[in-house]
């Protein structure tokens, strides 16, 4: 679909209540088009781990304005399912990048040969030290 609206107006013909009541749901699905106008936007949200995070964000319910419960991940596919035919996984969309030179470099921190992660005591807040806490420095080397 070219807009969120349509994909409310469908919400709205399938669960009854408004086009607001659904409208921000399909916005954040498709607010990865402000970094990628086209198709490819959907890889960021258009699966369904992205479908997952929208109940996380909005919750497992909503309650329109017809006063019925809709389930909020039947919302996310059915958003999905509208643009694409289908709920891919994020797998199916990250097999379809070629790996590039830069994708695959390894660069130690700082050009530094070991590392040292200072873990803080337990209760302890985490505060920058020039030194690590007595039995609280973990060592692991990059």
């Amino acid at each position: 679909m070219a807009h969120c609206y349509y994909h409310a107006l469908s919400s709205v013909r399938k669960w009854g209540g408004t086009v607001d009541d659904y409208l921000p749901l399909h916005q954040w699905f498709d607010q990865s088009k402000a970094i990628l106008a086209d198709p490819r936007h959907r890889a960021l949200r258009h699966h369904a781990e992205g479908i997952f995070m929208l109940e996380v964000i909005f919750g497992e319910t909503l309650v329109n304005a017809d006063g019925r419960l809709v389930p909020v991940r039947l919302v996310g596919e059915q958003h999905v399912r509208e643009d694409l035919g289908a709920i891919p996984s994020f797998a199916d969309w990250a097999r379809l990048i070629t790996p590039q030179a830069w994708m695959l470099r390894g660069n130690p921190l700082d050009r530094v040969e070991g590392l040292t992660i200072d873990m803080p005591a337990p209760g302890e807040a985490v505060a920058s030290r020039s030194a690590p806490p007595a039995g609280g420095a973990v060592r692991t080397v990059i």
